[in-house]
């Protein structure tokens, strides 16, 4: 039976849904726009449908191009522009779609264009892309090779250095700035972190690899290039940006090469919600955007649809004390509500006995624990919480954790598969060869030498005696299966990867525990194998947009699915929840006393507190321990007295209400003994003391 086709809708009757703000901003002409908005105002429905606006003004989807931060996000923004498409068009009509919009991570993209373009700048098309821990593990070779890891001094460990290197990178700034500003403690290091750095450099150069950082490094090089700029910037007429407050210099670079003078560029951020310095982004990227073109106009958007207005009224209030900002005031049309709680608690025992009172009393109403979150500035502040959430049988899911391609088994297979791919890979044959029994880095770098000199062709190993008599067996399936998998005409991708499992499974047996779930992990990847058209696509996607965990079997059923959200305020972002907890709101926790070195810090901090509080919808708990004990684990009387955080100024201390978190009301059940008598009695010994 044949579905009816629906009557194709006017662009008009498609925005009618937008507030005014929302439609001003979809249908702003081709002058640059920052389009700032607050949390909960619907910044992605605001974007999605100004890329379908472009798209029904007759604008080819192919010269768009949408940035995001993540690939969740380019999806989501894509499924929703086909959605307005496909209504503007009427069911079942063909026509340009979302899906042909260049859209993706700054670093997604920047892959594809170094891929069509990189041979106008001297960089070879199929170069090797390394992941952070595989950039760590060769600033950690070159560190050992240069002499830097003698133990007569604190040399900064290797995902320090790495650290420094990439802040440098991403900020443009010089390395002796870099010290100075974040990591003081390394500044009489900074000569030799300039030779390591400096030598990190020439080793990616000449293994043909590039790190994570590089990719935006090379992006911005190859739109400076005159020839090789201008043929970029000729693919795309609009450059549409989302969180542009997360932005580093090199992005918001190139943003402004990719659109010299502006002309359809719309930026989307919020200034209060720059919380990433950590990682070099800039909150004067998306202040000082005004400037960066002419004829920059700015539109708030600050209709929110999460929050209650008096959680709203709260939280304008905090980052009203900002020191700069660019203005919105968010309201809601929502009725009713609650003042949020600045919950005052005796020490972190009682602030986690009101926690889980208030969560349970909440779920009793009907609110189930996955609507609920505790949200905490740093992992280890949860630690009581989770205990006694264990002890009562409350289940909870807390996020954070190692990532799927960071767990050891996944980056050897990966390892072996960048080595195929590119001989000269250095850190990935130094990893692979020492898989194998009795190898050591010594005698790995040996056989990478002779691999080198060899022109890459792993039939130069062949020629060579077993490394040691331990590799014998390994030796003997390892150096066929690279010599096989760099054939002219390879075995398919899913083949590969089953071929370097097989390889691979006595060697994971012999390293790793609980080797049958790592296996299974292996298998997952070699069924994913089958949906890229070859390695290089492979390897570059698990590198730039890795899966964030890997699902073991199925264990017995769970019969209640629900449980309590467990989140830092940095990964909450961009979440809400109908009920939020945030814990620790003492000064030293929030802010951190580790950030408050400055007042850009101190500023981060203040913006970290509204994202936190910005996530809740109907009921907002701020829990405040005014004891902390020194030694919380060896239950010592040693103890003092907190502040409460500075956010919570005189000037926005009344748009919350006080609360305590003790059970109110609460009172011994035994008669109390007469006070007379009892007072006279213990009267009566003192004195005769002294009789």
């Amino acid at each position: 039976m044949e579905t009816a086709q629906r009557a194709p809708e006017t662009i008009g009757t498609v925005l009618a849904d937008l507030n005014s703000a929302q439609y001003a901003a979809v249908t702003h002409d081709d002058a640059p726009l920052l389009i700032v908005a607050g949390a909960g105002t619907g910044k992605t429905t605001t974007l999605a449908s100004r890329v379908a606006w472009h798209i029904s003004n007759g604008i080819d989807p192919r010269r768009i191009l949408l940035l995001t931060f993540t690939r969740r996000a380019s999806q989501e923004m894509t499924k929703r522009v086909d959605g307005i498409l496909r209504r503007l068009r009427g069911d079942g009509a063909r026509g340009p779609g979302g899906s042909a919009v260049w859209g993706g991570t700054f670093h997604a993209m920047g892959t594809r264009l170094l891929r069509l373009h990189g041979a106008s700048i001297q960089l070879d098309p199929g170069f090797t892309i390394m992941d952070r821990g595989d950039s760590e593990d060769l600033m950690g070779v070159i560190r050992s090779q240069l002499g830097l890891a003698r133990t007569d001094r604190r040399f900064p460990q290797k995902g320090t250095c790495m650290d420094i290197y990439s802040r440098c990178v991403n900020s443009q700034h010089p390395i002796g700035d870099v010290l100075r500003s974040s990591f003081p403690w390394c500044l009489e290091h900074e000569d030799d972190l300039k030779r390591l750095c400096a030598d990190y450099v020439e080793r990616k150069i000449e293994t043909g690899v590039l790190d994570y950082d590089d990719i935006l490094l090379y992006w911005l090089g190859l739109l400076e290039d005159p020839a090789a700029g201008a043929e970029v910037r000729k693919r795309f007429d609009y450059v549409l940006v989302d969180e542009f407050q997360d932005t580093n210099a090199l992005q918001a670079r190139i943003v402004q090469l990719l659109r010299p003078d502006g002309r359809g560029v719309t930026v989307v951020g919020d200034d209060a919600q720059s919380i990433y310095s950590f990682r070099a982004a800039d909150v004067r990227n998306i202040l000082d955007f005004p400037t960066l073109f002419d004829g920059v106009d700015v539109l708030p958007l600050e209709q929110n649809y999460r929050s209650t207005q008096q959680i709203l009224d709260a939280t304008n209030r905090v980052i009203a004390g900002a020191s700069e900002r660019l203005e919105k005031n968010l309201w809601t049309a929502r009725e009713g509500g609650e003042l949020p709680a600045v919950v005052s608690c005796h020490d972190e025992d009682e602030q986690t006995d009101f926690v889980i009172r208030r969560v349970l009393e909440l779920r009793e109403t009907g609110l189930q624990l996955k609507q609920q979150a505790v949200l905490f500035r740093a992992t280890h502040h949860s630690l009581p919480l989770e205990l006694e959430l264990q002890r009562r049988n409350i289940p909870y899911k807390k996020y954070g954790g190692l990532k799927f391609t960071e767990t050891a088994h996944v980056k050897d297979l990966g390892a072996i598969l960048r080595l195929a791919e590119n001989p000269r890979d250095l850190s990935a044959g130094l990893r692979v060869l020492t898989l194998l029994p009795g190898v050591g880095p010594a005698t790995a770098q040996r056989l990478m030498e002779a691999l080198t000199e060899g022109g890459g062709d792993f039939l130069t190993w062949a020629d060579l005696p077993t490394p040691t008599p331990a590799a014998k067996f390994a030796w003997a399936s390892f150096v066929p299966l690279m010599i096989d998998l760099t054939r002219p005409d390879p075995m398919d991708l899913s083949a590969q990867v089953h071929a370097v499992r097989e390889m691979y499974a006595p060697l994971l047996e012999r390293r790793y525990d609980n080797a049958t779930a790592r296996l299974r992990d292996l298998e997952q990847i070699e069924r994913l194998a089958a949906r890229f058209d070859d390695r290089l696509t492979m390897l570059a996607d698990m590198a730039l947009d890795p899966p964030a965990w890997a699902e073991d079997l199925a264990g017995p059923p769970v019969l209640d699915e629900d449980f309590l959200i467990l989140s830092t305020m940095h990964s909450a972002k961009g979440l809400e929840w109908d009920a939020v907890y945030l814990i620790h709101a003492a000064d030293g926790n929030m802010p951190s006393d580790m950030a408050t070195g400055s007042v850009e810090e101190i500023e981060e901090e203040r913006r970290l507190f509204y994202v936190g509080c910005t996530r809740a919808k109907d009921w907002l708990y701020v829990c405040f321990p005014l004891r902390y004990y020194k030694s919380p684990w060896n239950h010592t009387d040693a103890h003092g007295y907190a502040q409460l955080t500075r956010f919570i100024a005189d000037g926005c201390r009344d748009a919350f209400r006080e609360e305590a978190g003790g059970v109110r009301g609460e009172r011994d059940t035994d008669e109390p003994a007469d006070p007379a008598v009892s007072g006279a009695a213990i009267k009566t010994r003192l004195r005769a003391m002294w009789a």
